[in-house]
């Protein structure tokens, strides 16, 4: 950790929350001396206060640590770059755009690769009243199953949970330039041709 670098993190997040140095010291329960010691590099907080203090500002502790929360770059929101990540300790969720830094479970996700279908994870679409209709029998054991089905289509992400022991029976809008995928919890991500 470089004191100067995570003081000065710690100043400008003090300001940005409208904070006064005894309003941190109040809420860390230490002396405001030790928050002005901080802030000009003269000493680096405790390991013991590096989770709280992440709380209060709302920041991601490792960035804390190392003094910088550079921005990802911009995005102007096209849905085309956008990932999916999925967590292998609770099977959360999540998707981002542009590069995202996601975390669950204390441990910080990677995107998901996408595939092409193969044997095993075919999936049949076809149209019935202005929708489509997926299908498949690929296995939905608890072990070994579909977890989720994404479309993805320029206003934004519509994720459909799915749950082992269920059909893989799946019925969706039907959407001009759609992308479409689905998440096997034990072989990855896969893009599904419409």
């Amino acid at each position: 950790m470089d004191c100067k670098k995570t003081g000065l993190l710690i100043y400008k997040l003090r300001k940005e929350n409208n904070m006064t140095q005894a309003d941190v010291a109040n809420e860390l329960n230490i002396s405001d001396k030790t928050i002005s010691k901080w802030e000009r590099g003269l000493g680096c907080p405790d390991v013991s206060l590096l989770t709280e203090l992440s709380k209060l500002f709302n920041v991601d502790l490792n960035k804390l640590l190392i003094g910088d929360l550079r921005p990802n770059p911009y995005s102007n929101g096209n849905m085309k770059t956008v990932d999916f990540y999925s967590c292998g300790n609770c099977n959360n969720i999540m998707f981002g755009l542009n590069e995202a830094e996601i975390y669950c479970c204390g441990r910080r996700l990677e995107p998901l690769n996408v595939q092409s279908l193969n044997g095993e994870h075919n999936i049949e679409v076809s149209e019935i009243d202005g929708a489509y209709f997926l299908e498949s029998n690929h296995p939905m054991t608890k072990e070994h199953y579909f977890s989720f089905i994404a479309y993805v289509v320029d206003g934004g992400v519509t994720i459909l949970k799915l749950y082992p022991e269920q059909n893989f029976e799946v019925r969706i809008p039907k959407q001009y330039k759609m992308d479409l995928y689905v998440y096997c919890i034990r072989d990855g991500l896969f893009k599904v041709k419409i």
